[in-house]
C-alpha cells in the first residue's frame, strides 16, 4: 500500500525550488507533494517504515508483472523467462532491400528414360524425425534450427504471433490492398523475378503472351487465392485463370476478390467438376482438372482443326499449399512431401512449352525432396530456391522458381514418373503402412553432381542461419516486450514503391445505381442508346455505296430486342433495351451471367439447339454484337475489328464452362460484307424443338466445338468505316484503299478518323431481315416479292463489285 501511495505522490509532484544549500534529507522529503505528506503522517506514516499498526506495510516499490498470456500465475518457460533487460541489435539483423535470385547451374546429365527412373525409387522404413537429416546442410544448422523452434514448443500462439509481428522489419507490409499476405507475396517474387509471372517471357526475351492471346495461369492449392487476386489485377482484364483447391473453409473465396477481376478466375475441383472435392491427392481430381485446362487452353490453326500441342496449356502456375503441422513442426518437410509431389506433377502437365512455375516449400533436408528438386532442374532451363522477403524470415517457408518449360516430349519421363510415385504414396502414407518411399534420385547422384549438391547446401546453410538468427530475435522480443522494430514505416513505404503496387488501403468496391454508372462511363451523350437498328429494304441498300465499308454477321432476334448489358461486378447485371424512354432492369430472372464490373456491351438474346431428334436440347446465349467498355476499358473509338478481337478475348476469359447454371456468352462470327455468300454455305434445314414437322433454317457457326446452331432472323451489316471516308477498289494497285469524299484525298494507311466508333456503328447500319425469303433451293415455300431477296442483294454486291 505504501509503494502505491508513493507513487501516486511521484506523479503529482510539484516543480521545487529548493536552494543548493538544503540537505540531502530534506530534498527527500520535499519529492513529494506536501499535502500528500500530511496525509501519509496522520496515518502513522514514518519515513523507512510501513504503514500499519505494527508498521508491517510494504516498504519496496511493487514491480510491473511479468505474467505473459493466459498462464497460471508463476508459471515460466525455460528460455523464455521474462526479462526487461533482454536486448536486440538492428546492427545484426539488416534489412534487405535490393533482393537477388541465385539460380542452379542447368544440369548437363541427359534425362535417363522413364524406365530407368522407376529403378530409382527406394522404399524403405517410414521416418518420423529429421535429426539426422545432414546429407544437404551443415549438422549446426540443422541442429540449431530444430532446436530455436522447439524453444516455441509450449508458448501461446497469441504470445508468439505478437511477438512475431514486432520482430519483423516487413510484417506491416501484410496485403496492402489485397485479400491477403500470399498476394504481397506473388507480388515481391514477381517484381524481383522482373514480371516473369505476370509478363513471361521466353528464353530469347520474345513475349510468351501474344497481343491477341489472355495470360493463361493456373493457381493450385492455393485458397483463398491470394495470388491470384494479385495476378488478375496486374494482368488488368487480359488474363484467364483456373483454380484447383480443396473445398471447405480454405476454398477460393472470389467474393472478396476486391483488386483483380473474380469473374476471369474458375475454380476446378477435379472429378464433376464443380462438385468435386478438389483433393489433388487423388489422380482421378489432377487427371480432369489437366484435360480441363488444356482443352480451354489450346491454340488452332486458321482452319481451327489442328492443334499445336506446344502452345496448349498455361503461361505459367503457381502452387502454394500447406496444412497445419501443430506441434510437428519439426517433420513439416517429411509432412509435405506428397503435396510437394503432386503441385509439381499437375504444374509440368498444364505448363505449355516456355512456361513458369513458383511453388512454395518448406525445409529441403530429405532426400526425397531434394530429388524432386534434381528432377525439376532436368526439365526447365533455370531453377532457383528463393525465400522472399515477405516470406516471414523466421520461419521454414521458402519457393522453388521453376522457368522455362521443355517441351511435352522432353518432360513426358518425368511427369510420368511423378505419377507413379504419387501412386505408391497413396498406399504407403496410409496409418497402416509402415514403408515410404525415401528416395526417388539415388544419392550417389545428387551428390556426385557437384553443382547441384553445392547450391542445395549453401542453399539450406544460408535460409537455416538466417531462421536461426529470427528465431532467437522472436525470442527476444518475446522476454522483452518493450522491444519493437521500428523499420517497418520505412520498409513498407520503399518496397512497394519497387515493386509498383500503390500503398492503398483494401476497400470492398462501392455500390451504384445503373443509370448513374452508365452516365459515368459514357458522359451525356446517350441518344444512340434508343436508335433500332434500320431495317435494309430496297431503297436503302442503294445508300450503301461502298460494299468494302461493312462487315456482317448472323442475327438469332430482332433488332428491336437488341439490348445494352451492363455489368457491376459478379451476378449483379442489368440490361436496357434499344428502345427509347427504356430503363435498366435485373437481367432477366431465367438468364445468370456474371460480369467484371464497369462492362458494358450491346446483345441479342438467342435460343441455340444442340443435338438432334428427342435428345436436342435448347440453350439460352448471349450473342454479343458490340462492346463499349470491357472491365472499365473504354474500346468505343476502336476500330471495328480491335473492338471484336478484344471482345473474343474478354469473353474467352469470363467463360466457365464448369458452371452450367452461367449463361454462355458467344461473340458470332464476322464476315466481310463481299464475302456473304460464305453466311449461305453455313445454313442448313433442321428438324428444331417446338417447331413442328417442318424443318427449320438454321445457321451453324464455322468454329463451334459443341455443333450448336440457331435459328437466323437474318444478317446484321454492320457501317466499320467513317464518313467522309470509305473504302475503295484499286485496279491497278489490285488492294484496297481509302478515299475522303470531302477533300479527295486517297492513301492506302488507315487514316485514325475513319474507324467507325460504336456510335456510328449503331447509327448508320442496316438488319437484312430473312423472314419471307428463301435462301435455300431446298427450303419450302417462295419469296415474299415485297421483301429483299437474296438474288436482288447478290446482283447489287456484284454491281458495286465488277473486278469480282
Amino acid at each position: 500500500m505504501a509503494a502505491s501511495y508513493k507513487r501516486a505522490l511521484s506523479e503529482s509532484e510539484s516543480d521545487s525550488n529548493e536552494s543548493e544549500d538544503e540537505s540531502p534529507q530534506k530534498k527527500q522529503r520535499t519529492m513529494y507533494n506536501p499535502i500528500a505528506e500530511k496525509m501519509m503522517a496522520k496515518m502513522g506514516y514514518k519515513e523507512g517504515t510501513g504503514l500499519g499498526k505494527n508498521a508491517q506495510g510494504r516498504v519496496n516499490i511493487v514491480e510491473a508483472s511479468m505474467q505473459r498470456g493466459r498462464r497460471g500465475l508463476g508459471l515460466t518457460i525455460k528460455g523464455l523467462e521474462p526479462s526487461m533487460e533482454v536486448e536486440w541489435n538492428a546492427d545484426d539483423d539488416p534489412v534487405i532491400i535490393d533482393e537477388t535470385v541465385d539460380w542452379l547451374p542447368r544440369c548437363k546429365l541427359k534425362l535417363p528414360p522413364i524406365e530407368t527412373l522407376r529403378d530409382w525409387k527406394i522404399v524403405g522404413d517410414k521416418k518420423r524425425t529429421l535429426d539426422n537429416e545432414t546429407s544437404f546442410c551443415s549438422e549446426g544448422v540443422l541442429e540449431g534450427v530444430l532446436n530455436c523452434k522447439s524453444i516455441f514448443d509450449n508458448l501461446e500462439p497469441e504470445e508468439m504471433r505478437k511477438a512475431r509481428t514486432r520482430s519483423n522489419p516487413y510484417e506491416t507490409i501484410r496485403g496492402v490492398f489485397f485479400l491477403n499476405r500470399a498476394a504481397m507475396k506473388m507480388a515481391n517474387m514477381d517484381a524481383v523475378l522482373d514480371f516473369m509471372f505476370t509478363s513471361p517471357k521466353y528464353s530469347d526475351g520474345k513475349p510468351m503472351v501474344r497481343s491477341n492471346d489472355l495470360l493463361y495461369f493456373a493457381d493450385i492449392c492455393a485458397g483463398p487465392g491470394g495470388f491470384s487476386e494479385y495476378v488478375l489485377w496486374r494482368a488488368k482484364g487480359e488474363a484467364k485463370g483456373f483454380g484447383l483447391t480443396l473445398r471447405g473453409p480454405n476454398d477460393f473465396k472470389l467474393e472478396n476478390f476486391f483488386a483483380g477481376p473474380p469473374e476471369m478466375f474458375e475454380p476446378h475441383y477435379g472429378l464433376r467438376g464443380n462438385e468435386g472435392d478438389g483433393d489433388i491427392f487423388n489422380p482421378r481430381n489432377q487427371e480432369e482438372f489437366i484435360k480441363y485446362v488444356l482443352e480451354n487452353t489450346r491454340s488452332h490453326d486458321d482452319d481451327q482443326k489442328n492443334i499445336n500441342i506446344e502452345t496448349e496449356g498455361v503461361h505459367m502456375v503457381m502452387a502454394d499449399g500447406g496444412f497445419s503441422v501443430e506441434g510437428q513442426e519439426n517433420i513439416q518437410e517429411i509432412l509435405s512431401k506428397q503435396l510437394y509431389l503432386c503441385q509439381f506433377l499437375v504444374a509440368i502437365s498444364i505448363l505449355r512449352t516456355g512456361g513458369h512455375f513458383v511453388c512454395k516449400l518448406f525445409d529441403l533436408f530429405t532426400p526425397f525432396s531434394v530429388g524432386l528438386v534434381y528432377l525439376m532442374n532436368q526439365i526447365f532451363e533455370q531453377v532457383s530456391i528463393y525465400k522472399p522477403v515477405t516470406s516471414r524470415p523466421a520461419n521454414s517457408e521458402r519457393y522453388i522458381v521453376c522457368k522455362g518449360m521443355v517441351s511435352k516430349k522432353e518432360k513426358e519421363a518425368v511427369r510420368q514418373y511423378f505419377h507413379e510415385i504419387n501412386l505408391d504414396l497413396n498406399k504407403y502414407l496410409s496409418s497402416t503402412s509402415k514403408k515410404d518411399i525415401n528416395h526417388i534420385v539415388p544419392m550417389e547422384t545428387l551428390t556426385e553432381d557437384l553443382n547441384f549438391y553445392n547450391y542445395i547446401c549453401d542453399s539450406n546453410d544460408s535460409l537455416g542461419k538466417i531462421q536461426i538468427l529470427n528465431l532467437k530475435k522472436i525470442k527476444a522480443f518475446t522476454q522483452n516486450t518493450n522491444l519493437y522494430e521500428n523499420r517497418q514505416t520505412d520498409v513498407r513505404a520503399t518496397l512497394l514503391m519497387k515493386w509498383k503496387v500503390p500503398d492503398e488501403v483494401r476497400t470492398a468496391p462501392s455500390k451504384s445505381r445503373p443509370h448513374e454508372k452508365v452516365n459515368d462511363l459514357v458522359g451525356n451523350d446517350l441518344s444512340y442508346f434508343d436508335h433500332v437498328i434500320e431495317k435494309l429494304s430496297m431503297d436503302n441498300i442503294r445508300t450503301i455505296k461502298s460494299v468494302y465499308d461493312y462487315r456482317c454477321l448472323v442475327t438469332g432476334d430482332i433488332p428491336e430486342k437488341h439490348v445494352f448489358i451492363l455489368g457491376l461486378g459478379r451476378t449483379v447485371v442489368y440490361q436496357r433495351v434499344c428502345k427509347q424512354n427504356e430503363r435498366w432492369v435485373k437481367l432477366q430472372d431465367n438468364l445468370k451471367l456474371e460480369l467484371p464490373r464497369d462492362t458494358l456491351l450491346l446483345a441479342e438474346i438467342v435460343t441455340e439447339y444442340k443435338g438432334e431428334g428427342a435428345g436436342q436440347r435448347k440453350i439460352t446465349t448471349l450473342h454479343v454484337l458490340d462492346a463499349l467498355f470491357l472491365y472499365g476499358k473504354d474500346v468505343r473509338g476502336d476500330n471495328y475489328n480491335e473492338r471484336m478481337e478484344k471482345l473474343r478475348k474478354f469473353t474467352k476469359s469470363i467463360t466457365k464452362l464448369t458452371r452450367s447454371d452461367l449463361v454462355r456468352v458467344i461473340v458470332p462470327e464476322v464476315y466481310r460484307f463481299e464475302e456473304i455468300d460464305q453466311i449461305f454455305n453455313r445454313l442448313q434445314l433442321k428438324r428444331v424443338k417446338g417447331g413442328g414437322p417442318v424443318d427449320k433454317l438454321c445457321y451453324c457457326p464455322k468454329y463451334n466445338p459443341e455443333n450448336r446452331f440457331y435459328r437466323p432472323t437474318g444478317v446484321y451489316i454492320i457501317r466499320t468505316v467513317r464518313d467522309p471516308w470509305s473504302m475503295q477498289w484499286s485496279r491497278s494497285a489490285r488492294k484496297k484503299y481509302f478515299f475522303n469524299s470531302r477533300d479527295k484525298q486517297s492513301m492506302f494507311e488507315c487514316p485514325p478518323d475513319s474507324n467507325a466508333t460504336v456510335r456510328d456503328t449503331k447509327l448508320h447500319s442496316f438488319h437484312w431481315a430473312w423472314e419471307g425469303i428463301k435462301l435455300l433451293d431446298e427450303q419450302p415455300g417462295s419469296n415474299d416479292d415485297t421483301k429483299l431477296s437474296k438474288d436482288l442483294v447478290m446482283e447489287y454486291l456484284r454491281r458495286m463489285m465488277p473486278h469480282r
